[in-house]
């Protein structure tokens, strides 16, 4: 182990997600038991920027493995290199880059090694700090399972678990009165979690956001269905999918968040078309951040303690400025500033939709 490694701090960034203390927990036992300090940054870059920064201690991080968010806390409007700092007469934001305040800060308490753990924004955060001298080591965490470099994320499998089940639920319900359900699950502009939950749970059909949907073929899914005596379909709706020709339904719009875009409303909308177009009665459910909260399943326990464990063995070899990845399997590592602000998405070869097609489900096209 490098010898000059004695401090190391970790901020969980972005938005919360299952299996985070999990992480937490692997990496600061890890180093407590090989003499490190271990320094916890309270939400995030946020936390960093406001050098709002404690000493974490054993008895700080048992006892936190199947408990979900996140002890130190999150902010997913904290970017350093775009910090809001008030606002102009027009009532414009004015945006600040104050990187160097968070370095200062990091140097100020003699942080020899930052464990940033979020997804591509995340590691966007941390890209230009490591061009400034911070060593870092990255641990990808998202719901969405979009971060470039690693087939899997933690908290994605939970994602997952909690979408099929709630899909399961209204199986029976729309069923019972011959409906058209469409739940719309999150995802940003990926859609594994539609994918995934949609295959998982059966349902009729799968809109993603990589796969511009035709509203009319959606609709011959819901008539075929009705005629033949199945009397219900469901579908599974990503936030991010859109009618080809149409664009991406936008709930709303943060101007002081440096990510402003704020996705859903495509399920309401699309109930709606249904109905009028078909005839049959049709709801829509939204999941939201429902998705985000609670235990992580056992999956995500484990592979949130993997992450950590092999965050902890590149820091004691000395490969700084990894990120942990999952590639054929396996654990490995990738350059963390190539993750930055890169997207993983569905693919039209990919082999679990080959699957959904091969048993009939429909992707609107």
């Amino acid at each position: 182990m490098p010898r000059d490694i004695r401090r190391i701090a970790i901020l969980t960034g972005g938005g919360d997600c299952p299996g985070l203390n999990a992480v937490i927990r692997a990496v600061a036992k890890d180093a407590m038991f090989h003499g490190m300090e271990v320094l916890g940054i309270e939400d995030g870059f946020l936390g960093l920027i406001e050098d709002r920064v404690r000493p974490l201690r054993v008895e700080d991080v048992s006892g936190i493995l199947t408990v979900g968010g996140t002890i130190l806390g999150s902010s997913n409007k904290a970017n350093p290199q775009k910090f809001a700092v008030g606002r102009n007469p027009d009532g414009s934001v004015i945006w600040k880059d104050v990187t160097d305040v968070c370095v200062k800060h990091l140097q100020e308490r003699g942080v020899d090694v930052l464990i940033a753990i979020g997804g591509d924004g995340t590691m966007a955060c941390a890209e230009p700090m490591i061009r400034m001298g911070v060593p870092c080591v990255g641990v990808p965490k998202t719901i969405d399972n979009d971060l470039w470099g690693t087939e899997l994320t933690f908290g994605f499998q939970t994602a997952v678990q909690i979408a099929s089940d709630a899909i399961d639920r209204v199986q029976t319900t729309a069923a019972s009165h011959h409906r058209a359900m469409v739940v719309e699950v999150m995802g940003r502009n990926a859609g594994w979690i539609g994918l995934y939950a949609g295959l998982a749970s059966a349902s009729d059909v799968i809109l993603l956001p990589e796969q511009p949907f035709d509203l009319e073929k959606v609709c011959e899914v819901v008539r075929r269905r009705g005629s033949r005596g199945s009397r219900f379909t469901v579908i599974c709706c990503a936030e991010g999918a859109y009618p080809r020709d149409g664009e991406r339904v936008v709930e709303r719009v943060d101007p002081t968040s440096p990510d402003p875009i704020r996705l859903g409303g495509i399920s309401r909308w699309l109930s709606a078309e249904i109905e009028k177009r078909t005839g049959i009665e049709s709801r829509y459910v939204v999941l939201g951040h429902v998705q985000r909260g609670g235990s992580p399943v056992s999956q995500d326990r484990v592979l949130a303690t993997l992450f950590g464990d092999h965050a902890m063995e590149l820091l004691k070899e000395g490969r700084l400025n990894r990120l942990v990845a999952w590639q054929n399997g396996r654990l490995t590592d990738v350059d963390m500033r190539e993750s930055a602000g890169r997207q993983r998405l569905v693919t039209p070869d990919n082999p679990v939709v080959e699957a959904a097609r091969s048993v009939g489900t429909s992707f609107g096209d």
